[in-house]
């Protein structure tokens, strides 16, 4: 199983935890990561997660998130495909610049899902032909657990 995370899952156990989906999604992204420690499942990186972490203002919490995103490797390069794809998507959709990037990048490293917090994204996703699953780690995480009970 490979999976491609944005930063709203790096994040996500940074957040304000006294609130209960912020709470069960840290969880369930956490126990993500340490399935890709155990070798259950392997979590592509890119460029484009790597420039949005290095522009958060929050020493701290940069630092805290690279340790999450030092799980992730190797790198999906960064290509023209990828603009373009992401040029696309943007023009069928209401997606953002950064969200777009992080489909195409998904797509082009062919893994199974990409994770997400943001619903937004994920309701503009299921209207768009994508070759990637874009779904929030909560429901990756019962999938993964029910697949491993057949």
């Amino acid at each position: 199983m490979v999976l491609y995370l944005d930063n709203c899952c790096y994040n996500r156990p940074f957040d304000d935890q006294t609130q209960d989906r912020i709470h069960i999604e840290s969880e369930a992204i956490l126990a993500i990561l340490k399935a890709c420690e155990n070798g259950i499942i392997k979590i592509l990186s890119s460029p484009i997660v790597r420039i949005e972490i290095d522009k958060y203002s929050n020493e701290y919490k940069r630092e805290k998130v690279l340790a999450l995103y030092s799980l992730a490797n190797p790198d999906i390069p960064f290509t023209e495909e990828i603009k373009k794809r992401a040029e696309e998507l943007r023009a069928k959709s209401n997606i953002r610049l950064m969200d777009s990037l992080h489909v195409a990048t998904a797509e082009a490293g062919e893994v199974d899902a990409m994770l997400t917090t943001d619903d937004k994204l994920i309701k503009a996703c299921s209207k768009l032909n994508l070759s990637v699953k874009v779904i929030n780690p909560i429901v990756f995480l019962l999938d993964m657990v029910k697949g491993g009970e057949e």
